[in-house]
């Protein structure tokens, strides 16, 4: 890439195979390649696991590509459901590992309340179905949707979390994971960045949204996630302007899962001027010049 032909592509969010992703680590960066990201960072859901496969297939292929080693950690505040990205992680850290595994188990055991209760519902086989498909990945509402869909028992993912897996269907159960401040110390702990993914997704109102921001911040949080492919008319303008009232970095990402017209690899994303970018005080990334790929 000539240094000088436009500005350097980030995309701070996404997933793989390794979570709820429908592509495997190395579609994923040759995916990333094609679409002209210069900086990824892998984020699967409470693991790490496909970050060596993606980091094997940019060596091997010679790929253009700076991989940020990333985690999505999902956390509870105030009864919802809020995830945070970690960014720039060591993930031989054993402390990051510990804390992994213990919200792998509690995923194990989110998956097997859903599917009793889908059982009792007289939706059989919804486990191993989930897990059939997530194939060795970190379990997901998103693969029991998947299976769901499979069994005709709705035509669209949406669907199926409007009516069997959203707050108060028959297949939701509370989820249990760690606490915001948990998930902001394991990542400072294992050398990263902290940062509120898509805080305009919670449907939050702006008092709460600001409460969250506030104790996201007060809890040593590092910054927010800005700009996304899909966002309401000023939702950008608005959480840039939170971003600089509660001095926190500002991020973008796709939150890729797969391939999909609304969705894709670096669409559309780019911070307002008035932001501090969260890689702004990052090494500038390494990358293959593409005649030499």
């Amino acid at each position: 890439m000539n240094e000088t032909s436009r500005p350097l592509i980030y995309d701070l969010h996404s997933h793989t195979t390794a979570s709820d992703g429908l592509l495997s680590p190395r579609q994923l960066v040759e995916r990333a390649v094609e679409y002209h990201i210069d900086v990824l960072a892998i984020t699967d859901h409470d693991t790490v696991d496909g970050l060596d496969e993606a980091r094997r297939a940019i060596s091997e292929l010679q790929l253009p590509l700076a991989l940020i080693n990333g985690v999505e950690v999902s956390t509870v505040w105030e009864n919802h459901e809020i995830h945070i990205v970690g960014l720039g992680v060591d993930t031989a850290n054993a402390g990051l590992r510990d804390f992994l595994g213990r919200q792998s188990a509690s995923r194990r055991l989110r998956a097997e309340m859903i599917a009793d209760r889908l059982e009792k519902a007289r939706i059989p086989g919804a486990l191993e179905g989930a897990l059939r498909i997530a194939d060795g990945g970190a379990i997901t509402r998103g693969h029991f949707a998947r299976y769901l869909v499979e069994c005709g028992r709705a035509t669209t993912i949406a669907g199926v979390f409007k009516n069997y897996l959203a707050r108060g269907k028959t297949g939701y159960v509370p989820p249990q994971w760690c606490t915001i401040k948990q998930a902001i110390d394991v990542i400072h702990h294992s050398g990263g960045q902290a940062i509120l993914a898509h805080p305009g997704r919670y449907r939050l109102s702006t008092k709460w949204l600001k409460r969250l921001l506030a104790y996201f911040a007060e809890c040593g949080g590092d910054g927010m996630e800005v700009a996304q492919c899909q966002q309401a008319p000023n939702e950008r303008n608005q959480l840039a302007q939170f971003a600089r009232q509660y001095g926190l970095l500002a991020s973008q990402g796709s939150d890729f899962h797969q391939p999909c017209p609304w969705i894709e690899l670096g669409r559309n994303l780019r911070l307002p001027p008035d932001v501090t970018p969260v890689w702004q005080q990052w090494a500038p990334p390494v990358l293959i010049e593409e005649s030499e790929a």
